[in-house]
């Protein structure tokens, strides 16, 4: 039997109805994995359903806003009512509503983007911990970003949040280790998305960029998707608080300064 076979498992993945987090429960639905698609919006959650069904796997859908603490809690409790104890949890779903001088951001700005970003995330570990525990372990995934590596003049609260979550998962790998529950987080690069796609779409900006990674080319989903099978399965059985950064080699060369 693979170690990456998920069946009779149940995931939920978070930001799940396109990008990074829909090639992830992809991913995860074709080992084997009941999956729940989430998002804001019920529409795009169900055609990524109708899809896993098509390809013959297993998925719901469940709306949530994770930065209101009600609707994460119904996303648990629906979760199980419709599929069962939760297995696998991937906290993907992220905010950046603001682009511009850290010391400019708003108030309510900031603190959306860390309710969203980190905050939802304790919560959710908190949720689904039971079931983890009852099952005799479990996995959480926490999706990070290279910008949580380095400064950033116009990111400076949404590289804040996305560095915080590299310590979160020390934490909280720390925490539920005795478990058996392992959390890892993965850390992405400049991946073409409808999120990152202000960084991507100028044709000038995304020559630059290709030409300064060693791979020489921008992330796809598909990138991000197998690397969260990983963690997710019995093939990551002795590995947790760790960051696995997938970002073609940007963070280890200078930045580019020619086009």
């Amino acid at each position: 039997m693979t170690p990456f076979d998920l069946s009779g498992k149940t995931a939920i993945v978070t930001g799940s109805s396109k990008g990074i987090g829909r090639s992830i429960a992809e991913h995860l639905a074709r080992a084997g994995a009941q999956v729940v698609i989430s998002s804001r919006k019920e529409g795009p959650c169900q055609q990524v359903v109708a899809s896993i069904r098509q390809e013959g796997g297993q998925a719901a859908a469940i709306p949530c806003n994770v930065g209101r603490k009600d609707e994460v809690e119904n996303l648990v409790s629906e979760t199980r009512r419709l599929l069962g104890p939760i297995d696998i949890l991937v906290a993907n779903a992220a905010v950046n509503p603001y682009y511009g001088p850290l010391v400019e951001i708003s108030d309510a700005a900031f603190h959306k983007t860390m309710d969203t970003n980190i905050l939802s995330t304790i919560w959710l570990a908190g949720l689904v911990k039971p079931d983890m525990v009852a099952r005799g372990g479990g996995s959480i995934i926490l999706i990070s970003s290279v910008g949580g590596l380095r400064a950033s003049p116009n990111l400076g609260a949404y590289a804040i949040s996305k560095a915080a979550d590299f310590q979160l998962t020390r934490t909280l790998a720390a925490e539920m280790g005795a478990d058996k529950i392992r959390v890892n987080c993965i850390a992405p690069g400049l991946v073409k998305t409808d999120f990152a796609k202000v960084l991507w779409d100028n044709p000038v900006a995304r020559k630059m960029a290709e030409n300064s990674l060693p791979l020489g080319r921008l992330g796809e989903s598909d990138d991000i998707g197998p690397a969260a099978l990983y963690f997710a399965s019995d093939a990551s059985q002795w590995v947790t608080g760790q960051t696995l950064v997938i970002d073609g080699g940007s963070t280890i060369v200078a930045p580019s300064t020619t086009e």
